[in-house]
């Protein structure tokens, strides 16, 4: 691959992938102090594969403030009732700005995301927004009417190529997720004059409900005492083609591509074509995997997956068929409701050309036994930010020298 497609694959694919990812980004700090505890971890909730919509999910007590820690608590002004930005569509994206009134230069330690209405929120993601990209967040407020803004495929805020290596996130929620602390050794910095930009994905299987999410921050003065925690974006394509003998409109690829655009948008669609750049040529099977060379030296301490409802299993690998491999991630049975992060202990110290691989397996099989696909009809899966679409997305959390 020449280097201006490189970088232009990279820039797509980031910007497409920050719209959708709801793994945890941190974990509660039960027994931070103790050896091999040095990364997050969080409280797990269900286990299983189900329909992964929010019914029944754990409660998790929050832990008490540290030395140090204050709450901040941000909420969407007031309920909002999603609605498919065109039709016919099951999914709602929508960006609330929300103001976290910091005023010195501070680090986030714990998020404990408020999801109001479980049933139809798919995933909560935090978003950082610096002082000189309020402005830009602000005008995008703006030019939609009602509270917030449809957001597909990112924030439309942040820049194209920021995505992948260093993802602006403060956190996320997904079913099965609970209040994330992380280790008193780490920190989230945000900037004095920030603002943060709340992403909610509305699954519309499941209604129409109004909603009125938030979240529940612990802050505390960014005194040099704690490194940054930063996150690096694994994406693998999705390429899983009907079952022999079954046919529809949407069997064949380019409709179903042609699909997800209509659905979600010329660059939001984009991502099942930039990913082969990333990751190499159409293939079209229930397993995929996608390598990236790592390039800048980085420890591991937490690392996550992510998929919708017919995955079935997905591992991160460092240095994949090479002497010293490592698995750090795997989960034979996928569950969508717990896709918390997972310590990586002891931690893994990577240099410049080490690689990190990420393999999915999807399963079509699943979509006659899950509640929220029965009725759905069956097609060639390709990424996509639906609920019936699919992912592959490793998440790693690090820290850099």
């Amino acid at each position: 691959m020449s280097p201006r497609r490189a970088a232009a694959a990279l820039a797509a694919a980031a910007l497409l992938l920050a719209g959708c990812a709801g793994a945890q980004t941190g974990g509660t700090d039960a027994g931070a102090g103790r050896p091999g505890n040095a990364a997050p971890v969080t409280s797990s909730g269900a286990s299983g594969h189900t329909d992964g919509h929010g019914s029944g999910q754990p409660t998790h007590p929050s832990a008490p403030l540290r030395p140090g820690e204050r709450l901040v608590t941000v909420r969407m002004p007031a309920a909002y009732t999603p609605k498919a930005p065109a039709a016919p569509g099951t999914d709602d994206y929508r960006c609330f700005l929300l103001d976290p009134g910091i005023t010195a230069p501070s680090v986030v330690t714990g998020i404990d995301v408020l999801p109001g209405n479980p049933k139809v929120v798919h995933h909560v993601i935090l978003f950082r927004v610096p002082p000189g990209a309020v402005a830009r967040a602000e005008a995008v407020d703006a030019a939609q009417p009602g509270q917030g803004w449809t957001c597909f495929g990112g924030t439309g805020i942040e820049s194209q190529g920021s995505g992948l290596e260093d993802a602006p996130w403060l956190g996320a929620w997904a079913p099965g997720g609970g209040e994330q602390v992380l280790p008193k050794d780490l920190g989230l910095p945000v900037e004095a004059g920030s603002r943060i930009v709340m992403q909610v994905h509305y699954n519309l299987l499941a209604g129409h409900d109004p909603d009125l999410s938030g979240a529940r921050l612990r802050v505390a003065a960014d005194d040099g005492t704690r490194t940054a925690l930063q996150t690096v974006l694994l994406p693998g394509p999705v390429e899983l083609p009907c079952r022999p003998g079954r046919t529809g409109p949407l069997c064949d690829r380019a409709s179903a591509v042609a699909d997800v655009q209509r659905r979600f948008g010329a660059e939001a669609g984009f991502a099942a074509e930039a990913l082969h750049l990333l990751c190499g040529p159409i293939r079209a099977s229930a397993t995929q995997s996608c390598t990236r060379t790592v390039r800048r030296a980085e420890t591991v301490r937490a690392v996550a997956g992510h998929m919708h409802l017919l995955g079935r299993s997905i591992t991160v690998e460092v240095n994949h068929g090479k002497p010293g491999a490592r698995t750090i991630l795997d989960l034979p049975v996928w569950d969508f409701d717990n896709q918390g992060s997972r310590p990586v202990s002891p931690a893994v110290h990577l240099v410049p050309g080490d690689t990190l691989t990420v393999t999915c397996r999807h399963d079509q099989s699943l979509r006659d036994r899950l509640p929220a696909l029965q009725g759905v009809p069956e097609r060639y899966v390709v990424w996509g930010e639906g609920t019936t679409d699919e992912m592959c997305l490793g998440i790693v959390l690090v820290t850099r020298p």
